[in-house]
């Protein structure tokens, strides 16, 4: 079996093209009918700015690690903290729909006197 996008030899049990990283499934969408993923900071994931909650959602990790990544090269480079304010900065905000886990709950109208 050949790579349909580059022409590489593919073994039986592999899923993807070890070169072009293209899928072996004739019904996946190709990358490029796929929407883009665009980096943002979403409004609703925040602690203080939203930057490692943006770029964890954009790499698909877990935000955790992006800011215990990102606490350690600001305090041993110190690089990170003007990262954070450029990306800040940079970054546009998504106030896209929140779940209903997010939201705080509703309070009941107050008991007439």
């Amino acid at each position: 079996m050949y790579c349909t996008h580059c022409g590489r030899q593919l073994g039986e049990g592999d899923r993807f093209c070890p070169s072009c990283g293209w899928s072996t499934d004739p019904n996946a969408p190709s990358p490029a009918t796929r929407p883009a993923q665009r980096l943002s900071r979403p409004m609703h994931e925040k602690k203080i700015a939203g930057v490692c909650a943006g770029f964890a959602r954009y790499l698909n990790v877990d935000v955790t690690l992006v800011r215990i990544i990102w606490l350690v090269v600001a305090l041993a480079f110190g690089t990170g903290f003007l990262a954070y304010l450029v990306a800040w900065i940079a970054m546009p905000a998504d106030y896209g729909e929140t779940r209903a886990v997010d939201r705080p709950p509703a309070l009941p109208p107050p008991a007439p006197v």
